[in-house]
């Protein structure tokens, strides 16, 4: 696949960016340089490797989801500036 300079003034378009003339020249060879890697890449023999989500091994250490503190909503309201009926009471903000 090759970039040419109509492709790369789309692109730019496309994502909103102002590109003068010279630059959108300039990235002609760039972009066409990365995508020759992404080729290379693609030519690599991966047969047998799993896929892998972080370069290490690592476990979630998860806990069992269990409540290990509640019922102490009348110590959590005793902060609030104004509690009515076991709620935090706000003042109306739309009419």
């Amino acid at each position: 696949m090759s970039i040419d300079l109509q492709t790369v003034k789309k692109i730019a378009s496309l994502s909103r960016i102002s590109v003068t003339d010279a630059e959108a020249e300039a990235m002609v060879p760039e972009l066409n340089n990365i995508l020759g890697w992404v080729e290379q890449l693609g030519e690599v023999d991966v047969t047998g490797i799993e896929p892998m989500t972080a370069v290490i091994p690592n476990h979630q250490r998860l806990r069992q989801d269990v409540v290990t503190d509640g019922d102490v909503r009348d110590k959590v309201l005793a902060n609030a500036p104004q509690a009515e009926h076991g709620f935090f009471a706000v003042p109306k903000v739309i009419e």
